[in-house]
């Protein structure tokens, strides 16, 4: 069923409302923004037709055998630790929110947004437009009585930062990428309506909703991961990170400061270097190529420094395998990424679960497209437990207290629409 609509923004949020009935629900949700890669404005996914839950160890031949079963679309997430399966890693840090490390779902309904038109593809496509325009207007609200709490201490941080620092100085590692979760215990939350605020307050272009059963995740992310257009792949790594200013011109002055900032562009050419290395193993030769270094892109919150990597894939690799040459994304480990990987495992004192992982789809056409979850809240509604993690890069140049206070940056919107404070 393919019709028009008038007001998108209302439908977009009904249909959220109605998927968020069901079990396992799925939203990407492009907030407008648009690029050659782009697909669609929104796409949700609503209920279980058949579903695949795995750990490391076998994941991703499984998610293989059920992307043949399901050569449909299908959407789903890989958690930061499938890394124990790419390579020979492990994970020991503490886990209070028990996602899978792999989980993908074939729907039952599945609503398609681009600009006013909507195509329902389900055997009850009348009744689900039905259920969606009955539904309430539900507003947007924030919580005021969320109480955080930090894995690290500011001091704490700093003090391990200078411990990671001195690995890069013996020549351990060059970046790195380390990440501090913040949490609540006894959090009880509405996620539609949080998810909702988050991105009015935060809209990014691989934003998602994602019920798995009592489990949330509610993302705003700015990051592609990796994306397969037809015989291409796509990776767009984000390394650099600034305020937005108060005036037009304070903005164009912080953009200015962030494309010409060494340390900055230092973080950006190391990671376009692994996300260029990991795409050869799945790439014809001689075709990998950086489209565009160092681009600016503003967003609400934050100004973010891109980078553009693609290749032509080998006919000899499936769309599975390609994901998994490259994961996780360059931009949340570090390089030399193994050893960068083994580090934070040490340092860190959460494992990152869904965290610095990948939410995306397949189509029926077997293109794909993954974000990086990052500026993300994860609900546990069951133990009521929330977490939100975040990170930033170390360098040579990077300053703990700088990169501390980004973190913060980063996390802005979220302790917004939680009504929480550090």
């Amino acid at each position: 069923m393919i019709f028009e609509i008038q007001d998108t923004a209302q439908f977009k949020q009904q249909a959220l409302q109605w998927a968020a009935t069901f079990e396992v629900a799925c939203c990407l949700d492009s907030n407008h923004f648009k690029d050659k890669y782009s697909q669609f404005d929104a796409l949700i996914a609503v209920g279980v037709r058949d579903e695949v839950t795995a750990n490391a160890g076998d994941a991703f031949s499984l998610l293989h055998k059920f992307r043949q079963r399901n050569p449909g679309w299908i959407t789903g997430f890989l958690g930061y630790d499938l890394k124990n399966e790419v390579e020979q890693l492990w994970s020991t840090n503490a886990d209070h929110l028990h996602f899978p490390d792999l989980y993908f779902f074939a729907p039952l309904h599945l609503i398609v947004i681009k600009g006013q038109q909507v195509e329902i593809i389900s055997e009850q496509a009348d009744e689900v437009r039905s259920y969606i325009e009955q539904q309430p207007p539900v507003s947007s609200s924030t919580v005021q009585n969320i109480r955080l709490h930090s894995c690290f201490k500011q001091t704490d941080y700093i003090e391990t930062f200078e411990q990671i620092k001195q690995h890069i100085l013996r020549g351990d590692i060059y970046v790195t990428n380390f990440c501090q979760e913040f949490f609540a215990e006894d959090a009880d939350i509405n996620p539609v309506q949080i998810f909702s605020a988050l991105n009015q307050v935060s809209p990014n272009p691989f934003s998602c909703f994602f019920k798995h059963y009592n489990q949330y995740i509610l993302c705003a992310s700015p990051e592609r991961f990796l994306a397969k257009r037809g015989n291409q792949l796509i990776s767009q790594p984000i390394k650099g990170t600034a305020k937005r200013g108060h005036t037009p011109e304070e903005d164009e002055t912080i953009k200015h400061q962030l494309r010409y900032n060494t340390k900055e562009q230092q973080e950006n050419v190391m990671i376009v270097d692994l996300v260029r290395n990991d795409l050869t193993k799945s790439a014809k030769p001689g075709t990998v190529q950086t489209d565009e270094l160092f681009g600016i892109y503003s967003f609400k919150q934050v100004h973010q420094m891109i980078s553009t990597v693609t290749c032509q894939l080998d006919e000899e690799i499936d769309a599975v395998s390609a994901i998994k040459n490259t994961f996780p994304m360059g931009s949340m480990t570090g390089a030399p990424k193994l050893r960068a990987m083994q580090l934070m495992e040490h340092y860190e004192r959460s494992r990152r679960g869904v965290y610095s992982g990948a939410i995306g789809y397949f189509s029926p056409t077997n293109d794909f497209d993954f974000n990086v979850v990052i500026r993300s809240i994860f609900y546990n509604a069951s133990d009521k437990y929330l977490s939100f993690q975040v990170g930033s890069a170390i360098t040579h140049d990077a300053v703990a207290e700088q990169e501390y206070q980004e973190c913060l940056l980063k996390a802005k919107a979220i302790l917004q629409v939680l009504g929480a404070t550090l």
